[in-house]
């Protein structure tokens, strides 16, 4: 036990306590308190709030003080978020963990949410009907209740089951943007005591609160749980990088176009796992909501978070978005009292310091498959998107390129009002100038919070948006998850018929191959107002910098700069349509609602009455005895070996499931028809379809099986096969797999699922290049041995082709954080090579995690524990 005590102390002007941790660092170690930056001061204020009396806690403050990525240490985050794609499969498994419990002789009623949780559900809307139909979001949101009714009813048990839980019920918007316009106080009070509001959630884009100095960051399900349940997060202090703003934006730039630069530059810093931390001149003049585009975009960086520093342009924003003055008054007292403020790291040193020009950014596009894949709009021609003298008619067949969706969606840009209002602009002056969409471009506009619709009908927005075909079709995540809804027969037909190339445009943030719509084959990120403009030109093979986008009702040509809004314009608009009251209006009812019955629960008993016909709620396996086994890491067959950048969309996909997948087979000899099949997002509370999901993408390209789609080469009879169908194989010949895969293994997403499904399918290690840090504390969380080959090495360099067998050297079965293992790779013609692999299991807890067979058991056994502790104590 440490004897090193810090005790809270007054919070001068207020009746409030905290905990200072400059006063704390000071007495480890003068004058390091001025050289930590923002985020490891969050972590030494948790630290010394919920960690004093530890044993190593003096320890690991001193690591904090002087930046060292060697301890661990644990982080108690405050609260948890929720998207219902991923925290329906969380709370179903605290459900199975109840009967896990029983069934063990344990209380169930112990498995309950220690820390304060919020769920949104925002990504079940699917783009059933176009935002040129009048009554799309009627419609939309119809058809969300009566294919989810099941998903719904079960959260509503789990509100009503479980304690500090709340539910947004759908239509209410989407997670990152409520919880930057109202969830996070940015400050916290318990007991008398302010902190810092801190949080993890179950998706990657949770960083978006980063832009309030909120440090936060997705997980998966699994981690989520855990700290859900009020076990710490541990970890050791990642890389922390200062990316410094110089200049300001240029006329006519939007954040998008900001953020897209950004990204193509910080994945080429090889920023992956390090916290950002955004300081200099160029972030005073962003406004929070342009600061709120860059934090979301983290994940596309490879970061862990994207930080920036509370100061005035805070403040403005927690006014306009309705936060009292009161909090605000608490916010500023505490951020100077605690060294918080944007002043307060002129001494503060960083591992790497990047700098970056705002003035060099221009109009972008990324694309076709990858967010950092930026297009200068200017290059178009250049960079091979678009061709020079391309015609787009207005009717007639379906043209090379043709843009068969384009969507206004996801939190990155919604939660802009300036970019959402250059939109709005852009479409007044096309509608003025008699230009329509092209027929063929399904159209939709899904903000990501009510108040959008308050602010652009203020400003005289909606209709002309609605007359371009971008009417709101309901309120949540649409087209970036892959819920763009069904194509037009018609379209479908011709798309298969004469094999269109087609393409999206979307002011989303996740592009990847297979993401958006399986018809689709480019995906294109852009601002909202770039998406309108294509929606006008109809194909992404036109040049829509140089050549006209259309010709007006006179014939003559309109070019994009014709209506291009200045920034004059934009900036009067905001001015004149953007309230405060629009804000409170919207939340004030919806948070009073919480606590309330918003859906008919079935029941509120402590165990969930799980129904067999389900296809949507299925009681999961993962404490079965063939789960929590050691693994077998001798003789493993390769299941895929697969390139770079293999995305957890490749994975584990969420989009539409397609009637000859393996999922789609299982549930039509269930009974459900191809309509009601809903997405592969909505139905991961069913392990049995979500386990046929597992590498179903229609873009995954296996080398093994010598064409692209979900497929395996079943060893050693080397029968190509779908790859569900050969893991089945396997599993019945109790044959042990391994994935081979190259560099940034598992980006994208956080869903735990790309580590749940492996699993299941009988996938006992991964071995790559590198790993992106999410998914590789999924793999660990199911029990999976995550394995990184040595710098230089790869599976083209050892000549993998998917016909050896694979064992782990030496292995004991508990390798040390950090370890260095042998690969032994046997090959067909009875010769072997070895390779020195890395053991990405990092900490000591992940490898007591899996030793048990992964985070789940581990927890079971937990709570049987704990309960034998306290019935002993009585």
């Amino acid at each position: 036990m440490s004897s090193f005590t810090i005790p809270p102390q007054a919070l001068e002007g207020t009746d409030l306590h905290y905990f200072n941790v400059s006063s704390a660092i000071e007495a480890l170690a003068p004058g390091a308190f001025a050289r930590m930056p923002y985020s490891a001061r969050v972590f030494a204020e948790n630290l010394l709030r919920k960690s004093q009396g530890l044993a190593g806690f003096e320890a690991m403050l001193q690591a904090l003080a002087s930046r060292s990525h060697e301890a661990d240490f644990p982080f108690y985050p405050a609260r948890v978020v929720l998207q219902d794609l991923l925290g329906t499969p969380a709370l179903v498994d605290l459900a199975g963990m109840r009967d896990a419990v029983a069934e063990a002789g344990g209380d169930p009623g112990v498995v309950n949410p220690v820390v304060p949780t919020q769920l949104v559900v925002d990504h079940s809307l699917n783009v059933e009907v176009p935002g040129f139909q009048r009554d799309a979001m009627a419609r939309n949101m119809a058809m969300e209740q009566k294919k989810n009714a099941e998903r719904f009813a079960f959260l509503a048990w789990c509100k009503n089951a479980f304690s500090n839980l709340d539910v947004l019920m759908p239509g209410s918007g989407i997670l990152h943007q409520i919880n930057i316009e109202r969830m996070s106080p940015v400050v916290q009070l318990d007991d008398g005591v302010a902190f810092p509001d801190t949080l993890v959630g179950t998706d990657s884009h949770t960083t978006m609160i980063d832009a309030l100095g909120v440090l936060g960051w997705g997980v998966g399900g699994l981690e989520a749980e855990s700290v859900m349940l009020g076990r710490p997060s541990w970890m050791r202090l990642p890389q922390i990088v200062q990316v410094y703003l110089e200049g300001r934006v240029g006329p006519g730039v939007l954040a998008t176009d900001v953020v897209l630069s950004l990204t193509e530059f910080l994945r080429a810093q090889k920023v992956v796992g390090a916290i950002l931390e955004f300081h200099g001149p160029g972030v005073a003049a962003l406004a929070l909501a342009d600061r709120a585009t860059i934090a979301n975009m983290a994940p596309e960086f490879g970061a862990t978070a994207a930080m920036f520093a509370i100061d005035e342009r805070t403040l403005d924003y927690l006014a306009l978005t309705g936060r009292s003055a009161k909090q605000r008054a608490l916010i500023r007292t505490y951020a100077h009292a605690q060294g918080l403020w944007v002043d307060d790291f002129a001494a503060a040193q960083f591992d790497r310091v990047l700098a970056f020009d705002l003035s060099e950014v221009q109009l972008s596009l990324a694309g076709p498959s990858n967010p950092h894949r930026r297009v200068p709009l200017a290059g178009l021609t250049e960079s091979g998107v678009a061709r020079a003298g391309f015609h787009v008619p207005d009717n007639g067949p379906l043209p090379d390129g043709a843009i068969v969706i384009a969507a206004i969606t996801s939190c990155t840009n919604t939660s802009n009002p300036r970019s959402l209002i250059a939109a709005g602009l852009l479409a007044r002056k096309a509608v003025a100038r008699g230009l329509t969409r092209k027929p063929w471009v399904k159209t939709s506009l899904a903000p990501g919070s009510q108040a959008v619709e308050k602010y652009l009908r203020e400003g005289g927005l909606l209709e002309p948006l609605a007359q371009l075909g971008f009417g709101i079709i309901g309120f949540g995540c649409t087209s970036c998850n892959g819920m763009s809804g069904p194509l037009a027969p018609e379209i479908e037909r011709e798309v298969l018929e004469q094999k269109v190339h087609t393409a999206a445009v979307l002011s989303g943030n996740r592009n990847f191959d297979g993401r958006v719509h399986p018809r689709v084959k480019e995906a294109y990120l852009a601002s909202p107002a770039l998406v309108v403009a294509y929606a006008i030109a109809g194909s992404i093979r036109m040049d829509v910098m140089h050549a006209p986008l259309a010709h007006d009702s006179a014939g003559r040509a309109v070019m994009l700069a014709d209506l291009w809004p200045t920034d004059a314009e934009i900036d009067q608009a905001l001015a004149d349509s953007v309230k405060a009251e629009q804000f409170t209006s919207v939340y004030d009812p919806m948070f009073q609602r919480l606590g309330q019955a918003g859906m008919h629960a079935r029941a509120d008993e402590i165990r969930y009455g799980w129904q067999a016909e389900s296809t949507y709620i299925r009681r999961p396996p993962y404490w079965e005895a063939r789960y929590t086994q050691p693994g077998h890491f001798q003789g493993l067959r390769a299941l895929a070996v697969l390139g770079d950048n293999v995305t957890t969309d490749h994975i584990s996909p969420s989009g539409a499931i397609l009637p000859d997948s393996a999922a789609g087979e299982f549930l039509v000899s269930r009974g459900v028809p191809p309509a009601e099949f809903n997405s592969y997002g909505t139905r991961r509370g069913d392990h049995v379809v979500a386990v046929r999901a597992t590498f179903a993408n229609h873009r995954l390209k296996n080398e093994m099986a010598g064409a692209e789609g979900s497929l395996a080469r079943l060893e050693p009879d080397g029968k190509v096969m779908r790859l569900y169908e050969a893991a089945e194989v396997y599993l019945q010949r109790a044959q042990p797999l391994i994935i081979v895969a190259g560099r940034n293994y598992g980006s994208g997403s956080s869903r735990d699922w790309a580590a749940k499904g492996v699993r299941l399918l009988g996938v006992q290690a991964v071995v790559c290049e590198n790993f992106e840090r999410i998914h590789r504390s999924n793999l660990v969380g199911m029990g999976v041995l995550p394995l990184e080959f040595e710098p230089g090495v790869t599976r083209a360099t050892l000549g993998i082709d998917g016909s050896e067998l694979f064992d782990i050297v030496d292995w004991n079965g508990a390798p040390e954080p950090g370890s260095r293992l042998q690969l032994r790779i046997r090959r067909q013609d009875g010769s072997a090579v070895v390779a020195a692999v890395a053991c990405r299991i990092d900490t000591e807890e992940e490898r007591q995690v899996f030793c048990a067979g992964g985070l789940l058991p581990r927890m079971r056994n937990e709570f049987l524990r704990a309960g034998s502790a306290s019935a002993a104590r009585q």
